[in-house]
């Protein structure tokens, strides 16, 4: 049997799509787990303030109340308050807003463009968050052009419902408070551990010389740029929101090397299915590749980013991560590994980009980084 023959050979096609499935289940697990508590937090401040409207303030139809809370909360931990007020006061406007003028000047065509025009502009006058001026734009046309939308209470009813909803949501803002650290460090170990499990299952796959696990090693690596996207995304946004609260301004520095490792892990995971194209490409060659060794020093690296994950999801400092990753890149010498195969020389080299992705991702400088590399 040739290196390029699987001893069980498979159908790619149905594989390939349970294995992404598998992958995203995965992923939305994480989502969910990270989410529930914040969509849980959400709801009873919907319930709260729907029943505010109804019981105390009697409309028969608060719609606004839980709209608001819901909006102003969101589903997600990365919360601050001044984004929770800063949603609240938008809705509150757009809908006042919309209400004083829909009695004034009826629903319509132009009505509609008028209102968006006002509400907008007096929310940028009142504030320069982009959020409030979109809420305030969105529920004044709501108004509009729905004018029969829950229309009870006297002619601010709905405005007054809005106010209710947005003051249960700051209320549960107030009475809950997160720390912004929290949900980044948790897709930050999951990112990782990502990077960390293709590279374990590359080198068994290398050692075992199976084609099809390799190929399921570069489905699974496409899969997974999901998980890293969403990391960058939302510890960009943690980032951003720190800065306007001044409780949790200390937290600016971990929330920026966490962005920066996000980048850092990004191009590590576009790395590593470079070098697996590469592994899959010398199995599949008519020579026989002696891939042993190489595959060793990847095991090596996964076990050095695994450690790597650990420490970025509980905040403490990487050093063992570090050390850990400075003695793969010490020992990834292409002439040792490989003496008269260039071939697999070349696997090598896409190896070391690799491991300085995630020494710089565990917070060595660049520079120190490349030099941990042997010379070549």
């Amino acid at each position: 049997m040739t290196p390029s023959e699987d001893p069980e050979p498979r159908p790619r096609g149905w594989h390939d799509v349970r294995l992404v499935a598998r992958v995203r289940v995965r992923q939305g697990t994480d989502r969910v787990r990270a989410a529930w508590f914040p969509i849980l937090q959400a709801s009873v401040a919907a319930g709260l303030a729907f029943a505010i409207g109804r019981y105390v303030l009697d409309h028969p139809y608060p719609f606004f109340a839980p709209v608001c809370a819901w909006i102003a909360l969101g589903f997600t931990a990365d919360r601050s308050l001044r984004r929770v007020a800063e949603i609240a006061a938008g809705v509150a406007i757009g809908v006042g807003l919309g209400d004083a003028l829909v009695h004034v000047i009826g629903t319509g065509l132009w009505q509609v463009a008028l209102v968006l025009f006002v509400a907008a502009t007096l929310a940028r006058l009142l504030d320069r968050g982009a959020l409030l001026t979109t809420q305030a734009g969105v529920q004044a046309m709501i108004i509009v052009g729905l004018p029969t939308l829950a229309a009870t209470g006297g002619p601010f009813g709905r405005w007054t419902d809005a106010l209710v909803g947005g003051g249960v949501a700051f209320a549960i803002a107030v009475l809950t408070p997160s720390d912004p650290r929290r949900h980044p460090r948790e897709l930050a170990r999951n990112g990782t551990l990502e990077v960390a499990g293709i590279l374990h299952e590359l080198a068994g796959g290398l050692a075992t010389r199976s084609v099809s696990d390799v190929e399921d090693v570069l489905v699974r690596g496409r899969a997974s740029q999901a998980a890293l996207d969403e990391w960058h995304e939302v510890t960009t946004n943690a980032r951003e929101l720190v800065r306007l609260s001044p409780a949790h301004r200390k937290h600016r520095g971990e929330l920026s090397r966490l962005v920066a490792a996000s980048v850092l892990m990004d191009r590590a995971m576009r790395n590593t299915r470079v070098m697996t194209r590469r592994a899959l490409a010398l199995l599949e060659s008519p020579t026989v590749h002696d891939l042993g060794a190489a595959g060793r020093r990847i095991e090596a690296t996964a076990a050095a980013a695994t450690e790597l994950a650990s420490a970025l999801g509980s905040g403490r400092d990487p050093a063992r991560a570090r050390a850990a990753l400075l003695a793969s890149a010490g020992a990834l010498d292409p002439f040792v590994i490989a003496p008269a195969d260039w071939q697999v020389q070349s696997l090598v080299l896409l190896h070391r980009s690799l491991v300085v992705d995630l020494l710089e991702a565990a917070g060595e400088e660049s520079g120190a980084a490349r030099a941990a590399l042997p010379e070549i």
